[in-house]
């Protein structure tokens, strides 16, 4: 009897580790959580013709859009572990925790693969008398609260959080600073071109137009490097003697403590696809920073960003948690 069980449990071992082998063996579902059509999607999609590639397997896009993220998101941690349902998360995915919209948390996901990081800037009127950080941070500190202005994205989105985290960094209160709402960069560049705000706290490309137009200027970007389309705007910490990155960015994970040999297959690929002219190509053309964090690397810029962001979003009032994360 006891022989007979052990050569059960050897031939299940066995089996187990046969599926893993031969991973993948069926089509993959690659969870998007926002709509179709944007530029998550356009990246999703991409990545999802290269893995197939890679891979030999379909993998479906299915945008679970809802809850400003949360419901795709979620799907993504509630996902069987077996590797056949991935998720393509977003930088929102660490706020939740803090705003107490969901209880999942960065501990929640399996980090496969950043792609993305789009870093923000700190973008100022033409006109303005700030030519560099040095200018801007004296002139924010002197003033009282609510003299100068920003817009360009919404309250608590990835841009306002790096813009908040600088001051912060500089030994400003991000609450001097007063966030004014706007549906995206565009209406927000067209209100600082009106006076009615200050600062833009968003990308470069999303700032070229104004830019080439002699409407706006970049004074820094917060990237551990320049920009090569923007050789001319100085990173933060050039300019502080602090190094400073901050952002939106996107990357595939699953969910915690997923097969092990999906994990290590699915990265692979996406590192393949990664390095493809194609990607490559198309994330120049769309305008999207293109930047490769492995497994691991990506697990721990997860950690330090999430603990980050919390004490940022302590620092405003947006945070529900009274804990450190």
């Amino acid at each position: 009897m006891l022989k007979n069980t052990l050569l059960a449990m050897a031939a299940a071992v066995a089996a187990t580790g046969a599926a893993a082998a031969n991973y993948p063996e069926k089509p993959i579902t690659m969870i998007v959580p926002w709509n179709a059509g944007g530029g998550t999607d356009a990246i999703a999609r991409t990545l999802a013709s290269g893995l197939e590639e890679e891979l030999g397997v379909p993998v479906a896009v299915v945008n679970r859009s809802g809850g400003a993220g949360v419901v795709g998101h979620n799907a993504m941690v509630t996902a069987p572990k077996d590797g056949y349902t991935i998720g393509f998360a977003t930088a929102e995915m660490l706020t939740y925790y803090w705003t107490g919209n969901a209880e999942f948390s960065v501990d929640d996901f399996t980090p496969l693969a950043l792609v993305n990081f789009d870093p923000s800037a700190f973008h100022v009127s033409a006109s303005s008398s700030w030519e560099n950080l040095d200018q801007a941070i004296a002139a924010i500190k002197a003033e009282p609260e609510g003299t100068y202005k920003m817009s360009g994205t919404a309250v608590g989105a990835a841009y306002h959080l790096a813009f908040a985290g600088f001051l912060q960094q500089q030994g400003v209160d991000p609450l001097k600073v007063t966030m004014v709402p706007s549906q995206g960069a565009a209406p927000g560049f067209q209100e600082l071109a009106a006076g009615g705000v200050e600062i833009i706290p968003s990308s470069l490309p999303e700032g070229k137009t104004m830019m080439d137009a002699g409407l706006s200027k970049a004074i820094a970007v917060f990237a551990d490097d320049r920009n090569a389309s923007f050789p001319d705007v100085p990173t933060a910490s050039e300019q502080t003697g602090t190094p400073y990155a901050a952002g939106t960015w996107r990357g595939l994970v699953g969910p915690a403590d997923m097969d092990a040999e999906a994990a290590e297959k699915l990265e692979a690929a996406a590192q393949a696809v990664f390095e493809s002219e194609s990607f490559q190509t198309f994330m120049t053309q769309q305008g999207f920073g293109a930047q490769y964090r492995g497994g691991d690397d990506f697990g721990t810029f997860l950690k330090a960003t999430h603990q980050s962001i919390g004490e940022v979003m302590q620092s405003i009032g947006l945070s529900q948690r009274a804990d450190k994360g």
